[in-house]
């Protein structure tokens, strides 16, 4: 007797189980998107961004290390920068390590006095 009732049990169980097969997915997949969208996308935007700014590099550029050193791009080659952080001195790193471009600083705000003039007429 003890026997007809564990195989109903299974019985029961199986059955439950195919057909909530692949309802018990759904979490799993919309975890996925949540993460693609969360992460894995502006992760790779992130990166993109990066290799078109390393791509664009020019002489002259003001840039700023992965270490924090600030430099300006004196010389270029397929896989090395040579930056100059101060007078006659120069450092070769690879090109991956320039962290991004140094924003110039913003420019200076004209006095008041320059301020009154501009904007003034002179009429004779």
């Amino acid at each position: 007797m003890l026997g007809i009732a564990f195989a109903m049990g299974q019985g029961g169980a199986e059955a439950a189980q195919g057909a909530g097969g692949f309802t018990s997915f759904i979490p799993l997949i919309l975890m996925f998107v949540i993460f693609y969208f969360l992460l894995i996308r502006p992760q790779q935007k992130k990166t993109k961004e990066h290799r078109e700014m390393i791509t664009n590099l020019r002489k002259g550029d003001r840039v700023i290390t992965t270490g924090g050193i600030y430099g300006r791009i004196t010389g270029m080659d397929e896989n090395r920068v040579t930056l100059e952080i101060s007078d006659k001195v120069r450092i070769k790193l690879v090109r991956g390590n320039i962290a991004g471009l140094d924003q110039p600083s913003p420019a200076p705000h004209p006095t008041k006095g320059a301020k009154a003039n501009s904007g003034k007429s002179t009429k004779k």
